[in-house]
């Protein structure tokens, strides 16, 4: 633990891209939103695009640190311990799609509530990589990387097309889950989470985690930050090229943009390594640590309340909408209230999580 602590940049990498995803995810109202912090329709890349990705990266980065612990333990305590987290992240999301249990005073239904989605992918992206980086090692990780992201191309032209209602992802999801267990936000039942597209997705964990091994083997030094970079640059290159052919793509999670996106991370971490841990410009991090420090626990808090919003009424209108647009919008104007109103609800959550700090309080599964 004392060799993580080191690390700024990594907490910091870390507490970034929660209050990103806080902010992202809680629009005042979508129809105003700075179009940076939207994804993109289909084919295409924005800024909010990187944030699902970025904390695949990190829970690999966080892999890299914690499977030490595991090294000198029986394979069947190993697999127990990521089989217990893997449920428990798994279980933690289905629930929060069904939250909130009740329903004009009855149990709520099961019949149409989600079951993949974000934390969903993270369990399943956590799993796979911990068995494939226990069993295989460095070298078999990265050839398992390699095929499953050619081989993800190949089933996706193979079984479908690149249209939203075309596509294998929504194919294999309608035949195992069936649509009303499906994301419903673009219009058909399609989940940008499924389970095909989940294996590109563990690349982006198996990429973090190589990344956090580097840094720990290499140290903090320029040297590494300039081999972090060039790969970085390099990965970019290849993922437009690739784009040519195989569109980038978030919500197919296309190979080219898990490609992408790692290159990106591996550029964003290179200069946090140089601001943090070699240059010590650590006066402004306190504020991305405490998102840092617990961070599934203030994901969940921020999706609770978003939910918690919306189941109760005010005036005749959600409460979400009637804060947003009364408190916010109608103060500071459609999209600066818009983003304003996403910055309180990141801001309430960081209040809780400072509070947890100042207190010791710290939630690890």
């Amino acid at each position: 633990m004392q060799l993580k602590k080191r690390y700024l940049s990594l907490d910091v990498f870390r507490g970034l891209d929660i209050a990103l995803m806080i902010i992202v995810n809680s629009p005042g109202k979508y129809s105003t939103t700075f179009s940076p912090l939207l994804h993109a329709q289909w084919h295409g890349f924005t800024l909010t695009d990187l944030v699902f990705p970025t904390f695949l990266f990190i829970v690999g980065n966080s892999m890299s640190f914690s499977m030490r612990k595991y090294e000198t333990v029986s394979d069947r305590i190993f697999l127990t311990k990521v089989l217990k987290r893997t449920l428990i992240i798994f279980l933690l999301g289905f629930l929060m799609y069904w939250f909130p249990f009740f329903e004009n005073g009855e149990l709520k239904s099961l019949s149409e509530t989600r079951i993949f989605g974000v934390l969903q992918r993270i369990a399943l992206c956590y799993f796979f990589a911990s068995i494939v980086l226990r069993f295989w090692k460095i070298k078999g990780a990265i050839i398992f990387s390699i095929i499953a992201l050619f081989s993800y191309q190949l089933i996706l032209i193979a079984f479908g097309d690149l249209t939203l209602s075309g596509n294998a992802v929504l194919k294999l999801d309608t035949w195992l889950i069936g649509a009303n267990h499906m994301y419903h936000g673009d219009g058909i039942a399609f989940d940008p989470e499924g389970l095909l597209s989940t294996l590109p997705a563990i690349v982006n964990v198996i990429a973090g985690y190589l990344v956090g091994l580097f840094l720990q083997k290499s140290g903090q030094n320029y040297k590494t930050i300039a081999k972090m970079t060039m790969l970085g640059g390099l990965l970019i290159v290849i993922a437009l090229s690739w784009d040519l052919f195989f569109p980038i793509n978030k919500k197919l999670w296309t190979s080219s943009f898990v490609i992408l996106t790692i290159g990106l991370d591996l550029i964003i971490l290179s200069v946090l390594v140089y601001l943090l841990d070699i240059f010590k410009k650590t006066k402004w991090t306190y504020f991305f640590e405490v998102f840092g420090k617990n961070p599934l626990f203030i994901y969940l808090l921020s999706e609770l309340l978003i939910i918690s919003l919306y189941q109760i009424k005010f005036k005749g209108n959600w409460t979400y909408d009637w804060i947003a647009e009364n408190i916010f919008i109608s103060w500071l104007g459609d999209y600066i209230g818009s983003f304003g109103f996403a910055l309180s609800i990141m801001l309430f959550c960081w209040l809780v999580g400072y509070f947890m700090d100042r207190n010791k309080i710290y939630i690890k599964i």
